[in-house]
């Protein structure tokens, strides 16, 4: 528009048609800029101020909301309200696990979230259906519910569940964990969730039993390869296999240097799929921090793989390989790269059929490093030979505050066997309890010493 609004009125005022037209004079004119209202936006704590609200007024809000759906008021969830005992923060927990939540029910606990946020908010097996979800989750986006989310077993969110869930999760600014077990993830759902990965604040994403195998997994990887806040997935139980799933995991690892902990339990990688995993697993300089690789068809073969990887692997604390049938020769073949690898605190190898062969193994590893701290080795066939190395192992170390045995001695041949690993066992016990102590006092002083 060129000229001014007065000139422009002016001659809307003096044209001669507009005076047929318009009887009586009019004009049109409009306020600066400065104070034209150009949106509204309703505060989401318009409900929330805690010094004013009572317990009596929330628990009545409720009622209200479920009278005003056609509802009858959750008996569990009245119980718990009258447990809180302060208003002026987050409530610890809203536990509605196994309570039947229909569109209506959802829609009448409204009530009470727009009153009260909580820290962990369960919903697991509310037999949610697609609106009831799609509303739910609006509420909680709106009014901050939660910081811990748990929607497991929830198998009919729907395509308008998993919209919603997604805004949630681009739009809150206080959700940092959320449980999706045991919901299928397939083509829409893993769209969903990639386009809210891509910008989310999300910490940590449980999703085991999701089915996120093949392309589910390519989306939501594609997503997690830009993601700067995701730091711990939780992947068991989904059967991703030995090609394209664990080329996937291998990528996202190559190029994701924010996540700290990745849990691959229960799944189908075996030694071929270990090999992408770990060419992966050398480039994270500052990243992982866990990796979990219980009972995925691992052998022997599979640790030359990783073997290859460790000396590389300058963040990884804490390795579980546990439920795998590595046997001596895989603990022999990973036997130097422990030792060369200077960040491991933890190392899992319950049930990998090792005897006192591996142990023995182990005990060298042992002598050697100056960092591990934990060790798992139950449901192994160590006997007294094998006890003893460790034993002597720890004479020398000054890191190991627990090795976990099986507490039941093994069958020996002789008689004098079985009480000789008692013995060993108790000096085993003992010598951990050293380290802890040791350990101990080594942080004590250095928190005085900070102090002063």
């Amino acid at each position: 528009m060129t000229g001014s609004e007065e000139d422009y009125n002016a001659e809307l005022t003096a044209s001669p048609q507009s005076e047929k037209k318009c009887r009586g004079e009019k004009r049109v004119s409009f306020p600066p800029d400065e104070e034209i209202v150009s949106g509204f936006a309703e505060r989401k704590d318009f409900l929330r101020d805690v010094d004013s609200i009572t317990l009596k007024e929330i628990i009545a809000s409720y009622k209200q909301s479920c009278e005003k759906h056609q509802v009858e008021p959750k008996p569990k969830l009245l119980e718990q309200l009258q447990t809180i005992t302060d208003l002026h923060s987050r409530v610890r927990c809203l536990d509605l696990k196994d309570e039947r939540l229909d569109y209506q029910a959802c829609e009448s606990l409204e009530g009470l979230l727009k009153l009260l946020q909580y820290e962990f908010l369960n919903l697991q097996e509310a037999e949610l259906d697609e609106n009831g979800a799609s509303a739910l989750f609006d509420m909680i986006s709106y009014y901050e519910s939660a910081t811990h989310l748990n929607i497991s077993c929830n198998k009919r969110i729907g395509a308008l569940g998993w919209r919603s869930l997604s805004h949630l999760i681009q739009q809150s600014s206080c959700l940092w964990r959320l449980d999706a077990c045991n919901i299928p993830v397939l083509e829409y759902p893993a769209q969903a969730m990639s386009r809210a990965l891509q910008s989310s604040r999300l910490a940590v994403l449980h999703f085991e039993k999701t089915c996120v195998s093949g392309r589910p997994l390519f989306t939501l990887v594609s997503a997690l390869k830009l993601n700067t806040a995701l730091q711990e997935l939780y992947l068991a139980d989904n059967d991703l296999n030995s090609f394209q799933d664990s080329m996937q995991l291998g990528d996202l690892l190559k190029y994701n240097h924010t996540l700290r902990v990745l849990d691959l339990s229960n799944n189908l990688i075996s030694d071929t799929g270990l090999e992408d995993i770990c060419e992966g697993l050398k480039v994270q300089k500052t990243g992982l921090r866990k990796l979990v690789l219980w009972n995925n068809l691992l052998t022997f073969k599979g640790m030359t793989h990783l073997a290859r990887a460790l000396p590389f692997v300058a963040s990884l604390e804490t390795l579980n390989l546990g439920q795998n049938i590595l046997q001596n020769k895989g603990i022999q073949r990973l036997k130097d790269a422990l030792i060369v690898n200077r960040s491991l605190l933890q190392l899992g190898l319950a049930s990998t059929k090792i005897t006192c062969e591996g142990a023995v193994a182990l005990a060298e590893f042992i002598a050697e490093s100056p960092r591990i701290q934990k060790l798992d080795v139950r449901k192994n066939l160590i006997r007294a030979g094998g006890l003893m190395a460790l034993s002597l192992a720890l004479q020398i170390n000054r890191s190991l505050i627990r090795v976990d045995l099986d507490k039941n001695v093994k069958k020996e041949k002789e008689e004098f066997l079985v009480e000789t690993q008692k013995t060993v066992l108790q000096e085993i016990w003992k010598n951990c309890m050293r380290n802890a102590a040791a350990a101990k006092h080594r942080m004590t002083s250095s928190a005085h010493s900070d102090q002063g």
